[in-house]
């Protein structure tokens, strides 16, 4: 540290006071001033310059003495700080053993300690930003995967297979099973590899599998296994469409259909879960502290069957669709069962943030257990359980890659429309399972209404109802899907004109590649889900529109809504809301459709299904294992 000319100076005139008077009382021999009058000054300057020389003799050894045991220290606490403001490597100077220092040295302990842990928090903040803003590819999600998982397999397990084989004729078919969760999982599979456990419940599985009832899929590219698991026809019936379908579905959904809940259909659903918890397990075998996915409502006692025999797993349920308030969750005679089964997981994911409140609550007002809001998470019998929103997605960019690389070019518009038999300029188009969650008489109704309140757009526009039939050994469906053909008759019947017909229904099975066209030539499309986790369809027909083209009317009881902002949200119940929905669309200039198409692809692109299943990856992959596995008390 360079002693200033200040502090020089200062000594420079204490050292010439000093030498002065002990030079004038030196000569005075301490007399009293009459004494000093007539001083002989030879000897008086002797002794000024004698005192003199020693002041400044003491002068210099005081600045030495500062120097090395004041200035040279604050010197290094100087560089110190100084490295730690700029980021530079330092380290602790060693500082003498002086108390003067020790409370300068704690200060600047404690603010170096702080600044070291909020430079790491901003770098890893910067760092978090620069991965989120970069686009999820399937590159992306292999590799990230790899790297959480440490090259160990990704574990799915769900009800319904991702491929299905079935016979046609004399031959067999493999086909994809409509919904959502394969349109949402399957890209996963295929970009992380691993294996996916799942029911085998077409007709023609079992002639397929080889060891292990394992076959690799897609069939025309295999990139990851397919394990199937065998489920007797009572056990199927009990299981999956009793209390999965009648019990669980309509508890979850607030659709107005009373849920079914029967004894039997309990035991089967239990014993479903043990089928499914020893399949998975011989998966396992080989596997240390292995990461598996569940997935849906199927399973909800899995996790805690799978946390008793190997405590060491991550494990991870995904619940795709709705969970209702506790109030309404309480009628079912087994939540106790079920909420237990569910925190046997390590990680609960719903849609949104409005699901997991609701579930935390119920967790809350059933069981005895320690709930934390400010962590979401349960606590109970020494394992804790996170619950966080991950809202699912489709493959954007890569939606529908595969149909445009692997078939013809689909046809232009006036070609597919008169393929159609439409007489029209314009086309609406719905696709869904004929669910009685989906609104489809709702929508058929909203467009009655519109052709009533519009009648200039009778024979000018044709909508198409692409409905896969879903779950018809249930009487309930199979109710709803004459309710839908009966309200399509009656509606056509009122308005045809000719060969011109209002409602196209088409009531089957379509692939991917089939249901590309109707998105791309649509002029609007009805997503009006009475209630919905998230809906897929809505992100699947952004993602196709790469011409930015088209409307999306999109119900506000659907997860989508709150993220597809820039499409026309309506309440399905209300009936002349989707009316002027309807209107708006056909009536929007192309600048505003362009607008709000690019909004929207935008959102889909950067929250895709990749990000989804990194996400979820990264948090199941931090995880601590040092808690007990749930108990079933």
């Amino acid at each position: 540290m360079r002693i200033t000319r200040r502090l020089v100076i200062s000594l420079a005139v204490v050292a010439l006071a000093a030498a002065f008077l002990a030079a004038h009382f030196q000569e005075g021999g301490g007399q009293g001033p009459a004494a000093i009058a007539a001083p002989d000054w030879t000897a008086w300057r002797a002794a000024f310059f004698k005192a003199l020389a020693e002041a400044v003799a003491i002068v210099f050894v005081t600045l030495l003495v500062l120097r090395w045991s004041i200035a040279g220290p604050i010197a290094q606490m100087a560089l110190w700080m100084r490295q730690l403001r700029t980021g530079e490597e330092h380290v602790r100077p060693d500082l003498p053993n002086v108390r003067l220092f020790d409370p300068l040295a704690r200060e600047v302990e404690r603010f170096s300690r702080q600044l070291s842990r909020a430079r790491a928090a901003a770098e890893e903040e910067a760092r978090l930003r620069q991965a989120a803003e970069a686009q999820w590819t399937p590159d992306r999600l292999s590799e990230h995967v790899r790297q959480r998982l440490q090259g160990k397999p990704l574990i799915v397990v769900s009800n319904r297979e991702p491929y299905m084989h079935v016979r046609r004729g004399l031959g067999l078919e493999c086909i994809v099973p409509a919904g959502g969760l394969v349109t949402a999982l399957d890209p996963v599979l295929r970009a992380s590899g691993g294996t996916w456990i799942a029911h085998g419940a077409g007709d023609a599985d079992w002639d397929v599998v080889e060891e292990g009832n394992r076959i690799k899929v897609p069939p025309e590219d295999p990139l990851y296994t397919l394990k199937r698991v065998a489920l007797a026809k009572d056990e199927e019936e009990g299981y999956y469409y009793g209390f999965a379908n009648e019990g669980l579905w309509p508890l979850c959904h607030i659709a107005h259909t009373r849920p079914l809940f029967r004894p039997e259909d309990w035991a089967h659903y239990e014993q479903a879960n043990r089928t499914f918890a020893e399949a998975t397990l011989s998966e396992l075998e080989r596997l240390g502290e292995p990461c598996v996915l569940i997935q849906d409502y199927h399973l909800a006692l899995l996790p805690a069957l799978l946390k008793r025999r190997r405590p060491d797993a991550r494990i991870a349920i995904f619940w795709h669709i709705p969970w209702p308030n506790p109030e309404a969750f309480g009628i079912c005679p087994w939540r106790r069962e079920l909420l237990l089964g569910m925190l046997g997981a390590d990680l609960i994911g719903f849609h949104t943030q409005f699901h997991c409140n609701n579930f935390l609550e119920t967790v809350d007002r059933t069981l005895e257990s320690r709930v934390d809001w400010e962590r979401f998470e349960v606590q109970r019998g020494g394992h804790a359980t996170v619950v966080a929103p991950f809202p699912i997605s489709v493959a954007f960019p890569n939606a529908f890659q595969d149909v445009r690389s692997e078939h013809p070019p689909e046809p232009d518009r006036e070609a597919f429309l008169k393929g159609l038999g439409m007489t029209g300029r314009h086309l609406g188009v719905g696709v869904e399972r004929m669910d009685y969650t989906k609104g489809v008489l709702e929508r058929f109704r909203a467009i009655e209404r519109f052709l009533e309140k519009y009648p200039a757009y009778r024979k000018e526009m044709t909508f198409v109802q692409v409905g896969a039939p879903s779950r018809t050994h249930i009487k309930r469906y199979h109710d709803f899907l004459a309710e839908v053909e009966s309200e399509a008759e009656r509606i056509n019947g009122r308005f045809k004109d000719g060969v011109w017909r209002p409602i196209l229904f088409l009531k089957r099975h379509h692939s991917h590649r089939e249901i590309l066209p109707f998105y791309r030539h649509a002029d609007f499309c009805m997503v009006t889900s009475l209630h919905d986790g998230m809906n897929l369809v809505a992100k699947e027909f952004v993602a196709s529109r790469d011409d930015n083209g088209g409307v999306l009317i999109l119900s506000r009881f659907t997860g989508a809504s709150r993220e597809l902002r820039d499409a026309l949200i309506v309440n399905p119940y209300d009936v002349e809301e989707m009316t002027e929905a309807m209107r708006q669309a056909l009536q929007m200039d192309q600048e505003e459709k362009a607008s709000r198409m690019t909004k929207m692809r935008a959102t889909v692109r950067e929250h895709n299904i990749y990000r989804w299943a990194g996400n979820l990856v990264e948090a199941l992959s931090r995880v601590r294992l040092d808690q007990r596995a749930a108990g079933n008390e």
